[in-house]
Parts: structure tokens; C-alpha cells; sequence
């Protein structure tokens, strides 16, 4: 065979250069631009407040509960196994906005703040030129005052203005959808984020969580009709997801935000794409709530932050639907809450793993309620998830060292241990991994106790709650001592509730409204000067709370600090 000549060698091998070359250019400009056909697309995020997935009629149930959810699911890709970092309302919104862990953004339901670091998924697609829009449900994720400082960066428009007077104070989906339906009608000429949060559910068991979820559908068909109406369902990226479930009942846990089981963890979860991509496909493979705003920004066209720790699902669903990735949880809130063990689960393979000072070990594969602990006859797989979720563990062990939990200062430490209050600096920091103190296992009656007893104060139910939060504050933890506290001051036992509020911030000194409530009773009575220290703490984490800032520039007035009082004023009229 006669040799090529030399010059043809060197053309063919450039051919090839420059052919490799244009692959790589083609393949570096599909990375950039939107993972869809469509530019920039509209973008809803809909958030279910405390739903579980086993009431989804696409994935699964019966009982007819959800039409509306189940026809949005038929053009959508349904991931059918989708878990949640936190069975609670505030930390989980944090992770799903954020893409980031519980032990990275540190939000928890003490009302503290969104961190300005932390990328931040509304803020992220209104630099590149959406209109935003929030419309929520619930009071705990009200910026300004509620439970959720810093939630409101990003968006032109946040609605919420809740009462804080009322702690549960809640719109219906129904009235939330008709506040987010005028936003859309007047931002239709625009690219727009839009989150819409719905609380229909409630923790009754029975019947009335039922009738809620139907509700919360009724509400989600109303939204799409409207997209649709509008022009706009579909060219646009569509999420429905949970924040959380709730137990009713399962495990002995009434609500929900202590334990970690599928009740409370496993969450319905949809991705409606544009021009129907990938639609009616099912996506079996475990994903989690961590992932959803990478995916939405690689559906977008827009650049993922290195900062967030979820992965887009787009290329799970195209890739791997079958494969599993492990699913962390973990709840802080027996500890913040009750002075209990903080809870932690890995979800891997077959298998559920709870880290607790009683560990748990379940097959879910046989064993779907997780009703039989295998912790003490599976030793060998006992260790091996064990070992996983210490690995898991230690990557942030670093950065739970940098972080101040308590959130105050050391001036502020010192202020407050002035006015008589004592052991702030030795309190545990709740991002610490590792089971300390007692199983929440064996506290779960209590925990019901003082929840419901919560629930009947928001509801005006000040007698029926007392005796209840009288008895659980004999063992001295946080949430009843705030309770007892907030009750007695709504019947104006100032006093009595000061003592309280007192012993709840001893417990967890980083509780904003704890520090608020103690203020506005030191005011009642008169004690101005102490009021102050309070006040002063709270309106730093709560800059945006209007009652506040009125209440301490009357406090500052009656010191005769004029100047701070009208500074105070100022700040409440903004």
C-alpha cells in the first residue's frame, strides 16, 4: 500500500483538529445556554406546606384527593421518591431556595437570618433581569414579621404582612393564588419568578387534613388555569414540591419537626418542563429538595453557584432515573426546642439509618413503616450507614467551628448576663453532629403536649393552654417556658410571664422573639431600662419589623434618649 503524501497527512490531521475543535465549541455553547428550547423561560415555584406524598394521586393514592396535581403531573416529570433535609417550615424553604445544606445556611425556626453569602436562588435570576414575586401563605415565612429575616432579598414583590400578634396567622391557598394571579396579570410582558407558597393542610388527623390537601389542589388548579389564560403555562418551568410532611400520629408524633421517618421526610415533588420536555416521565431514583434550585437555574440557562451543594435533576432524569443517591434529614429542633438530642438520617440503598442515642436501623424494602429497628441484629450494616453519615458528617465539622449559632455577640453576652442571666457562653451549638442528651424517642408525649398547647394559643384558647404549658415548663425547656411566657403576657400577667420569657432565653439566647416578647412586657411594667437590652437584640435580627422599632423608640423616649427614639421612628416608617 503506497504512502499518503505528506502534505494530505498534514490537511487530513488540520480536517480533524478543526472538526474536534467545533465539537468542543458546540458542546461548550449547548453547556451554556438553557437546557430547553426556550430562552429564559417563566419560572413557578410552588411550595406545599406540611403534605405528604402518600396523598398524591400520582404517586400512588386513592383516595381522590388531588385532580388538579395529578393533570399538572401528566406533563411533568415525577420524581417519585423525593426527600426533604428538614421536616420543618423554615429550614426546609432555606434549602430549597438556597441549594444548601441545614448545616450550611443555618436557618432555623428561631428567626434567624438568610445570610447575604449565601447564594440565594431569587436574588440569582433577578440579576439576570426576571420580575419576582412572592406570595406565602404562613406567617413563619413573613421577612418582616414572622420567622424568616432575609427571605425577602431578590424579590420586587413579597407578600405576606401578617400579624405577629396572631403566631399562626395564615392566609388559605385559595386567597394566597388570588394575590399571585393580580401579580401575574400585571408582569405578564415580563420574564417572572414566581413562588407561591400554600399552608392549606393542617395537623388534625382525619378528615380535616384531608379536606386541607383537596383545598391546596383546588388552589394549584387555579394557578395553572391562570398561566394558562395568560398565555404562559406552556413556555414556563413549573415546580410543585412540599416543605415537609406530617406524622398524624406515626411514631407517636402528632405534627411534625421532631422525627425524621417518610411521614414528615418523604415529599411529592414535580418538574413541569417548557414545550413538554421529558414530560410523563418518571424519575424512581431517590432525589431531594436540595436539588431543586440547581435545576431550575440549568433549566433557565443560568449559571449554578459552586456554593450550592444540590445537583440539577435534568441530568439524573436523562441519565439515570433508576439510580439512587443517598438522602440526608436532620432536625435541630428537639434540642433548640426541648434541650433533647438533635436528630440525624441517611437514606441509602434499601436501607433508613437514624442517628439518635437510641440508634435506629430500618429495611424499608420490607419494612415500608419502618416499624421494626434492625439496630441491634444488623450490626455489620448498622456500621456501615453509621460510617457513611460520619463521613458525610465531617464535611462540615470546619465550617460548624467557624459559626456562631447563638448568634449574638460578645458584647451582647455581656449585656445579658448583667441583667442576671446565666451559662450563655456554654450553650451547644444545634449544627454539631453526634447524638447528646435524651432520645426524643422517649419525650415524644411531652413534645405533643406543648405543641398543641402553642396551637391553642393562636387559636385565643389562653385557658385551655395554660395549665398545659404550666406543667411541661416544670422540666425546664425552651419552648414551653416561651410558651407559658407568651401566654401569660396575652393575659396581661406581665410579671409572671417576664420570669418565664427569662428561663426560655437562659435556654436559647439566640430566640429573637423570645427577646421581643420580654421586652414588650419590661415595658409594661415599667422596667424601661432592661426592656431596652431586649429590644435592641431583636430589632438588630428583626430590622425590617415595624412593631419593633414603635416599641423601642417609646422605650428610648421614656429613658429620655430622644434622639435614638426619633432614629427608631424613622426606621419604623421605612
Amino acid at each position: 500500500m503506497s504512502e499518503e503524501p505528506a502534505g494530505f497527512t498534514l490537511i487530513a490531521m488540520l480536517h480533524r483538529a478543526l472538526w474536534l475543535w467545533l465539537l468542543i465549541v458546540t458542546a461548550a455553547i449547548l453547556l451554556c445556554k438553557p437546557a430547553l428550547g426556550v430562552t429564559h423561560p417563566n419560572i413557578v415555584l410552588v411550595t406545599l406546606e406540611s403534605t405528604r406524598a402518600d396523598r398524591m394521586g400520582f404517586l400512588g393514592s386513592t383516595r381522590g384527593l388531588t385532580p388538579n396535581l395529578d393533570g399538572l403531573a401528566r406533563q411533568s416529570i415525577v420524581f417519585e421518591r423525593a426527600y426533604a433535609q428538614a421536616p420543618l417550615t423554615v429550614e426546609s424553604h432555606a434549602t430549597i431556595l438556597t441549594g444548601t445544606y441545614p448545616q450550611t445556611h443555618q436557618v432555623n425556626e428561631l428567626a434567624s437570618p438568610l445570610k447575604a453569602v449565601l447564594p440565594y436562588l431569587p436574588d440569582l435570576v433577578h440579576a439576570r433581569g426576571y420580575r419576582t414575586g412572592a406570595f406565602v401563605g404562613s406567617i413563619q415565612l413573613d421577612p418582616k414579621n414572622g420567622w424568616s429575616p432575609g427571605f425577602d432579598r431578590g424579590f420586587e414583590v413579597y407578600d405576606a404582612g401578617f400579624d405577629p400578634a396572631q403566631p399562626s396567622a395564615k392566609r388559605t391557598g385559595d386567597q394566597v393564588v388570588t394575590r399571585a394571579i393580580k401579580w401575574i396579570a400585571t408582569s405578564a410582558q415580563n420574564r417572572i419568578f414566581l413562588w407561591v407558597h400554600l399552608n392549606n393542610p393542617q395537623s388534625d388527623w382525619g378528615t380535616a387534613y384531608e379536606r386541607a390537601v383537596t383545598s391546596e389542589d383546588a388552589a394549584v388548579g387555579r394557578l395553572i388555569a391562570a398561566l394558562r389564560t395568560q398565555k404562559l403555562l406552556d413556555d414556563s418551568i413549573i415546580v410543585i414540591a412540599s416543605d415537609h410532611g406530617e406524622s398524624l400520629g406515626a411514631h407517636g408524633e402528632e405534627t411534625h419537626g421532631i422525627f425524621l421517618y417518610d411521614e414528615t421526610i418523604r415529599v411529592p415533588l414535580l418538574l413541569k418542563l417548557p414545550q413538554k420536555e421529558m414530560f410523563g416521565k418518571r424519575v424512581r431514583g431517590r432525589v431531594r429538595l436540595l436539588d431543586i434550585a440547581p435545576t431550575i437555574l440549568e433549566a433557565a440557562g443560568i449559571p449554578i453557584p459552586s456554593q450550592m451543594q444540590g445537583q440539577s435533576l435534568l441530568r439524573v432524569t436523562r441519565m439515570s432515573p433508576e439510580t439512587d443517591q443517598p438522602a440526608y434529614s436532620r432536625s435541630d429542633f428537639p434540642q433548640q426546642a426541648f434541650g433533647w438530642s438533635t436528630l440525624e438520617s441517611w437514606r441509602a440503598g434499601k436501607y433508613l439509618y437514624i442517628r439518635a442515642p437510641k440508634p435506629e436501623l430500618y429495611d424499608l424494602s420490607a419494612d415500608p413503616g419502618a416499624t421494626r429497628n434492625l439496630a441491634s441484629t444488623s450490626k455489620a450494616i448498622l456500621a456501615t450507614m453509621a460510617s457513611q453519615l460520619e463521613a458525610f458528617d465531617s464535611r462540615f465539622d470546619q465550617q460548624s467551628a467557624k459559626s456562631d449559632n447563638r448568634g449574638l455577640s460578645s458584647s451582647e453576652v455581656q449585656k445579658l448576663a448583667s441583667l442576671g442571666y446565666v451559662g450563655l457562653e456554654k450553650q451547644p451549638s444545634s449544627s454539631q453532629s453526634g447524638p447528646t442528651g435524651m432520645d426524643p424517642k422517649d419525650k415524644i408525649p411531652q413534645a405533643n403536649q406543648v405543641l398543641q398547647a402553642l396551637t391553642s394559643i393562636s387559636q385565643g384558647k389562653i385557658d385551655k393552654a395554660l395549665p398545659i404549658l404550666q406543667q411541661t415548663a416544670l422540666a425546664n425547656t425552651y419552648l414551653a417556658q416561651y410558651g407559658l411566657g407568651v401566654a401569660l403576657a396575652l393575659g396581661q400577667r406581665y410579671p409572671e410571664a417576664i420570669e418565664h420569657l427569662h428561663k426560655a432565653i437562659e435556654l436559647q439566647s439566640n430566640s429573637v422573639w423570645a427577646h421581643y416578647e420580654i421586652g414588650a412586657s419590661l415595658a409594661k411594667t415599667g422596667d424601661f431600662k432592661t426592656a431596652a437590652v431586649h429590644l435592641e437584640l431583636a430589632s438588630a435580627r428583626l430590622p425590617k419589623f415595624r412593631g419593633v422599632h414603635l416599641l423601642l423608640a417609646e422605650t428610648y423616649e421614656h429613658l429620655g434618649k430622644g434622639a435614638e427614639a426619633q432614629a427608631e421612628r424613622k426606621k419604623a416608617a421605612q
